[in-house]
């Protein structure tokens, strides 16, 4: 079962500076960086808030470290924005499977690594409406890198 709304993912061209926007305009700060070579991202998550499920919401947001990846393509395309809404769940497997079954195509056959150590997959978005959407099962509190 979905539980929340786990983050919304910015794509954009210069991370450092989309970190200052949000920093200085709305006061969101850092809570964790990596670069995702699979993805090929350099990602800044800034937590918004709380859950009572334990997990968080957040913007993610996504500057490409390549020229293939799929960020960097999307910018070319539509230029800087939302590229895709997460929603946090307890078992990222079993509502992939659950989605999948009601003729929803999932782009990943199994769950990959996501930030902080998270799992998930995406639905495709002609099947959702033109919005790209990731599930996401966050990692143990213990096990998030930061």
């Amino acid at each position: 079962m979905l539980t929340r709304i786990d983050h919304i993912g910015i794509a954009c061209f210069d991370l450092d500076k989309t970190v200052e926007f949000y920093r200085s305009t709305y006061g969101f700060e850092v809570f964790h960086t990596e670069v995702n070579e699979e993805q090929g991202v350099r990602e800044a998550m800034l937590r918004i808030n709380g859950t009572s499920d334990g997990g968080a919401s957040y913007l993610q947001l996504l500057e490409p470290v390549r020229e293939d990846s799929t960020v960097a393509k999307w910018l070319a395309k539509n230029g800087e924005g939302v590229h895709h809404i997460a929603f946090g769940t307890a078992d990222v497997d079993g509502d992939a499977a659950d989605i999948r079954g009601k003729g929803v195509r999932v782009l990943y056959d199994e769950p990959r690594r996501g930030s902080m150590g998270s799992r998930i997959t995406f639905l495709h978005p002609k099947d959702c409406h033109g919005v790209l959407t990731e599930l996401v099962t966050s990692a143990e509190p213990s096990s998030a890198e930061h």
